[in-house]
């Protein structure tokens, strides 16, 4: 599964039993609390059977880490210790993938707004590929 964390809201992918494609699922708006973002992701993976939640890592193009990175890394720790045994949470280098996933929406004439789910897609099929 693959999660892209933002401020208002959360995307969620998810792939085919094989790990060969990811597709977008939904979009989750921020709980008031962090925990509850959690429980709902664990509740997301669990019943999407999911074992392995890809967290998207945004690193500045020169591959640092900004305040946006830091934050999602802190965030992740909390997932991975919430998550405890029952899933494995991996960080991935998020770059560009908000930018791919509006082009191929506006390619495929989709006039969503909103790319959180689809920016996880991109992110999670791009861990599957074995992308750096």
């Amino acid at each position: 599964m693959g999660i892209d964390f933002g401020e208002r809201r959360i995307g969620v992918a998810i792939s085919d039993p094989t790990q060969i494609l990811a597709s977008p699922l939904l979009i989750l708006e921020r709980a008031q609390s962090q925990s509850d973002d959690h429980v709902a992701i664990l509740d997301l993976a669990r019943e999407h059977h999911a074992n392995r939640i890809v967290v998207g890592w945004p690193r500045s193009l020169s591959g640092r880490d900004g305040p946006a990175a830091q934050l999602v890394i802190n965030e992740t720790r909390v997932l991975r210790a919430t998550a405890g045994q029952d899933f494995v949470v991996d960080l991935h280098d998020e770059r560009f993938t908000t930018v791919v996933a509006a082009d191929k929406l506006r390619q495929a004439g989709s006039k969503r707004v909103r790319t959180d789910d689809a920016a996880a897609a991109v992110l999670l099929q791009a861990y599957l590929d074995g992308a750096p």
